[in-house]
């Protein structure tokens, strides 16, 4: 990960934003695997457990349909310029 980071940093990263984070998201907990994939990171590194939910898909697709709309509603204003 901290190959991915520096090149995000170098490359794409502004001057003004702070230097990126990254997250490894584990659907289950192997306390081996995350020692062994940090042991030898230089960075600082913190680790959580959090409880996610789902939002109801319908939710979802309206907040899309939602999206979808905004992007119509630019691109026909950038083409009546």
């Amino acid at each position: 990960m901290d190959f991915y980071l520096e090149a995000l940093d170098r490359e794409i990263k502004k001057p003004h934003e702070n230097p990126s984070v990254g997250m490894i998201l584990c659907k289950n907990t192997d306390t081996d695997v995350v020692e062994y994939s940090l042991s030898r990171s230089l960075s600082q590194t913190m680790i959580a457990e959090y409880k996610t939910k789902l939002i109801d898909k319908s939710i979802l697709q309206r907040k899309l349909a939602e999206l979808y709309d905004i992007a119509e509603k630019e691109v026909k204003n950038s083409q009546q310029d």
